[in-house]
């Protein structure tokens, strides 16, 4: 599979900042890829870079195979800062993107039409953008972003302002792109939501990649001695044990635990010691770490 975004040495300062260092990283089309990392670390120049907002000092970016500024009618790009006209009713917002983006006005209105359906805002048509709550302009500014039907996305905090109910709106709406073909970029804070999307990601701290690859196998690399078990058990203290909490449910109580074995102690070990202990095992299971977890770990310098 050809890849829709090649990223290879990015250098880009401001002043004596340097906000983006040797940055590298490649993302497949027709997938869904996180571009994380914590405020300030160089997402959103990298992001400005690969629209062309920004020219980096040094490095190249190739984007659907073309140079950055080239194939613009094949991006649909949602900016970290919002641009919506206020005075503007919401289907006319729509219709007017889709026009500058290139469609006819007939087809601009049938795709506007057709999205505010997608993204629950049809009844909302007439109504001026002024009068939305923060989270339908949330929504309103994503159906800008794919009224074109771009082979690209690249959605810049996407989930920013949602409830619940609309952030599982948008996240299936995410999913539906990529099942139609469409590459998509993620910027999130939302590590959870990035861990159901995502099959790759890159995370970026100071300005440098400091992890990039599939994520299924980088939460492998970060939880090789990790454990749950239930009910539980008193496993710190046991041999061969690093450490030990409880994993709780919902109302607080203590439904089993979550253990770290010492290095060089298998799974398969431990389980044949519980099982010759007796303790009262129902699940024993090799445990991921969640990826807000490696977030931190990396980003703190404890990994």
């Amino acid at each position: 599979m050809s890849a829709a975004l090649i990223v290879k040495q990015l250098q880009k300062s401001f002043a004596n900042v340097t906000a983006v260092q040797d940055v590298s990283f490649d993302v497949q089309r027709g997938g869904i890829f996180g571009l994380l990392g914590p405020n300030g670390a160089g997402k959103t120049t990298t992001i400005r870079m690969i629209m062309d907002i920004l020219k980096p000092d040094s490095g190249s970016i190739q984007i659907l195979d073309h140079a950055p500024g080239l194939g613009r009618e094949q991006i649909g790009y949602l900016p970290e800062e919002r641009g919506l006209y206020r005075g503007l009713r919401v289907l006319e917002t729509l219709v007017y993107f889709g026009e500058l983006k290139g469609l006819s006005a007939a087809r601009a209105r049938e795709r506007a039409l057709l999205l505010l359906k997608r993204v629950e805002l049809d009844d909302r048509a007439r109504a001026k953008v002024q009068e939305l709550s923060r989270g339908m302009q949330q929504k309103l500014q994503i159906a800008a972003t794919i009224i074109n039907q771009p082979e690209l996305v690249i959605l810049d905090e996407p989930f920013q302002g949602l409830d619940p109910v609309n952030v599982d709106l948008i996240r299936r709406l995410i999913r539906e792109l990529r099942d139609e073909g469409k590459t998509i970029i993620l910027s999130a804070h939302e590590m959870h939501l990035v861990e159901t999307l995502c099959e790759r990601i890159a995370l970026i701290n100071r300005g440098r990649i400091v992890l990039n690859g599939d994520l299924a196998e980088i939460k492998r690399q970060f939880s090789p001695n990790a454990l749950e078990v239930a009910p539980v058990i008193g496993a710190a203290g046991r041999p061969g044990v690093a450490h030990a909490e409880p994993v709780l449910n919902g109302d607080g109580r203590p439904r089993g635990e979550r253990i770290t074995l010492d290095p060089g102690v298998t799974p398969q070990a431990f389980l044949k010691q519980l099982i010759d202990s007796g303790a009262p095992l129902e699940r024993f299971e090799v445990a991921s770490v969640p990826l807000d977890e490696i977030f931190v770990r990396v980003v703190t310098g404890k990994a």
